[in-house]
């Protein structure tokens, strides 16, 4: 598959990612930390999921890591403190904390590390 950049002008996923920016979630965990990739075979260093009922433009509900918790989770409330915009790939995913967790972007992009590596992600706020 040929990755092409995809501008900030022209990713819907971004512009409905910035929706959710400062505001509090529920992520409901489909790949739980320690779970592995249906297709791919990677294990999932942390909780990763989905907000229900948003539609991202890749016709599923809008992704987003759950940052902050060290074990395995079906659900998680936080604020969506970032994104994680893949410069390749309109499917950008929600950077989501429990309230009071304060995580720098370096650190953001080294949890995420383990899926992203495959992509050219920038975190954006």
């Amino acid at each position: 598959m040929e990755n092409k950049k995809i501008s900030l002008e022209h990713s819907k996923s971004l512009e409905l990612a910035k929706s959710f920016l400062g505001k509090e979630v529920e992520v409901i965990m489909d790949r739980s930390l320690g779970s592995s990739h249906p297709e791919h075979g990677f294990l999932y260093e942390v909780n990763y999921g989905f907000i229900k009922g948003v539609k991202a433009p890749d016709g599923d509900d809008l992704d987003a890591y759950f940052l902050g918790v060290d074990e395995p989770t079906k659900t998680g409330k936080g604020i969506c403190i970032a994104i994680a915009h893949r410069k390749d790939d309109d499917d950008d995913k929600l950077i989501v904390v429990p309230k009071g967790v304060k995580i720098d972007n370096e650190k953001i992009m080294s949890l995420i590390h383990f899926q992203e590596q495959y992509f050219d992600t920038e975190i954006i706020r």
